[in-house]
């Protein structure tokens, strides 16, 4: 792969220089540069009869529908790199439907620390999830639509657990203990409809959701903290009310009524974070999991360079989003994915 910030040119060597008065992608920001090489070490073991089971170190994905443009891209930490592990962090983009009314998800899961089938939990957590969504995206997008926050919650409140369900159900059936095959994950939900703005997060386990909107970077992770409080408007979003008076906030807790998509497999493990937002235009909206929200909350140069780079008028390319999404900051070393929305 080519550094940061160049394309490789010819088999002479040539390079493809970026035009005058762009400036290339950093590597890193920070006083120091981290502790592990900036490319890619060691290969995972192989078994040569299960060769299905081997992660690419990095995905790289990207659409238009609609008013939004996405970008979405899965990399292996620098530790797992020079280690030889697998990537833990799995990433699904699907589309449901067709036309205005086609519904994205973008699902991400990280497979629990230290588990040797950690990877293989995530990928199928984003499955399970991804199923369920396809199976439900009908009803869906006509709740996004309508704006029906209550029916949204109750409904992917329980997808969510009947897909988390089913990896504890595989690893029962593996022998091992639940804890040692499990997953975080977190999901967006992208309407085509170019008149309807509303983006849906949901999901179970820490990582991050930010918006950029005029330069400046938002937290708006649902916090398990809150779960005790009043719904709240989220940092700047203008509250948006339906006729049946339903607005459209972030949301935490336990949702009690039955689902309008499936039945609910048994009671949630975890704390299920969901928000809906209305996005306006210029907005950029980032879901990412725990190995690119540490640093942001945690180097604040890493947030002012993806803010100056992903506020320019036009969304940056697969490659440019990829160069950026991996920029190193010391002290971090954990897989790195990552979906954003730029807001036309």
């Amino acid at each position: 792969m080519a550094p940061a910030g160049s394309v490789d040119g010819d088999a002479s060597g040539s390079r493809v220089e970026p035009p005058e008065g762009v400036p290339r992608a950093r590597g890193h920001v920070g006083s120091r540069p981290p502790t592990y090489d900036a490319e890619p070490t060691a290969l995972p073991a192989a078994d040569p009869d299960d060769l299905g089971d081997l992660v690419a170190d990095t995905v790289l994905d990207g659409a238009r529908y609609g008013v939004c443009t996405l970008r979405a891209a899965s990399v292996r930490g620098d530790s797992a790199r020079y280690r030889g592990e697998p990537r833990r962090d799995a990433l699904l983009t699907a589309r449901f439907g067709t036309g205005e009314h086609a519904l994205l998800l973008v699902a991400m899961a990280t497979g629990a620390r230290t588990a040797p089938g950690a990877h293989r939990a995530a990928a199928e957590a984003c499955h399970w999830i991804g199923r369920a969504v396809g199976r439900s995206h009908v009803r869906l997008v006509e709740d996004i639509r309508g704006g029906r926050r209550g029916d949204l919650k109750s409904g992917l409140h329980r997808l969510t657990d009947r897909s988390l369900g089913k990896l504890r159900a595989s690893a029962s059936e593996q022998g091992v203990a639940p804890e040692e095959y499990a997953a975080g994950l977190r999901c967006l939900l992208l309407p085509a409809d170019p008149e309807c703005r509303t983006r849906v997060f949901f999901g179970v386990g820490p990582g991050g959701l930010f918006r950029l909107r005029e330069g400046e970077w938002q937290d708006i992770e649902p916090q398990v903290a809150d779960v005790r409080g009043e719904a709240v408007v989220g940092y700047g979003s203008p509250p948006s009310e339906t006729p049946e008076g339903d607005r459209l906030t972030m949301d935490l807790g336990i949702p009690t009524p039955p689902s309008p998509y499936e039945p609910a497999p048994e009671p949630p493990r975890e704390p299920f974070r969901f928000r809906t937002s209305v996005a306006r235009p210029g907005d950029t909206l980032l879901m990412c999991s725990s190995g690119l929200a540490e640093p942001l909350r945690g180097e604040p140069e890493l947030g002012e360079y993806l803010a100056e780079r992903w506020s320019r008028p036009e969304p940056p390319g697969l490659a440019a989003f990829l160069a950026d999404s991996q920029v190193r900051v010391k002290g971090y070393a954990d897989d790195r994915t990552a979906a954003a929305v730029w807001e036309a």
